[in-house]
């Protein structure tokens, strides 16, 4: 029996992949809006009634392709912080390649990069299971942060009085432990990264920036300079109050 149990489980793995392969196809031809089950089960030669065992609505099909897309660039951005490349310093040295592998990642799979930072699908509302996979990338760049206070320090950015107050929350809710000016630092950080990889894939660097590279790679290290992250081994960052103030 669990013999049986094991081959049926095997055969609905393959065929969840199937799915899924198949609806990456549909999103790269025709865009997520126009995802269908139907379009789906006929291109693979199943009853649309069997395709719904699997994902009982376009909307858990897209779920499914969100959390698998917010996963792979998490694992591309988690496996570069543990391998640094570059020679900008070890912290960020370690931002940096965090940052080319996000890149990388969004350009080699441009449609699931849309599907999770293009344009929001009509109708569709992501449902909380995909707050976890989307905060993969966020939390990589918050330890790198939380690295540097542990070993060379942070040079700590200043904030107005005016921002403050959300500051503090921000820290609270997401790194008790990083200055509040910290936190909102990279915040910011983490919308640039993702503006300067967004005008890449979607094509407003066209006529504008050439090297491509090299740009990508100099904008990212003055992200993590502007976090606070020191750019030089061993060397400590200038230290400031604990809520940014010189």
């Amino acid at each position: 029996m669990s013999a049986i149990r094991g081959a049926r489980e095997r055969a609905r793995i393959e065929v969840t992949a199937a799915i899924k392969e198949e609806a990456r196809r549909q999103l790269a031809a025709d865009g997520a809006a126009k995802l269908s089950l139907r379009a789906v089960a006929r291109e693979l030669g199943m009853a649309s009634s069997a395709l719904y065992r699997y994902f009982p609505s376009r909307d858990d099909l897209l779920t499914a392709l969100i959390i698998d897309a917010y996963d792979a660039v998490g694992e591309a951005a988690e496996a570069a912080r543990a391998t640094p490349r570059g020679s900008t310093g070890p912290h960020a040295a370690r931002w940096t390649a965090v940052a080319c592998a996000v890149r990388e990642w969004a350009l080699a799979h441009p449609h699931e990069y849309a599907l999770i930072y293009g344009s929001p699908v009509p109708g569709y509302s992501a449902p909380q299971d995909t707050v976890g996979p989307a905060s993969r990338v966020g939390f990589v760049l918050i330890g790198l942060a939380r690295d540097a206070v542990l070993t060379d320090g942070l040079a700590v950015p200043k904030t107005s009085d005016e921002l403050r107050p959300e500051t503090e929350r921000m820290a609270a809710d997401l790194a008790p432990d990083l200055p509040p000016a910290v936190m909102a630092a990279l915040i910011a950080a983490w919308a640039q990264l993702f503006g300067l990889i967004s005008f890449e894939v979607f094509g407003q660097f066209h006529g504008v920036v050439g090297a491509r590279d090299a740009f990508f790679r100099q904008a990212a290290h003055d992200l993590a300079r502007s976090v606070g992250l020191p750019a030089v081994p061993g060397v400590a960052a200038p230290r400031r109050t604990g809520d940014g103030r010189p």
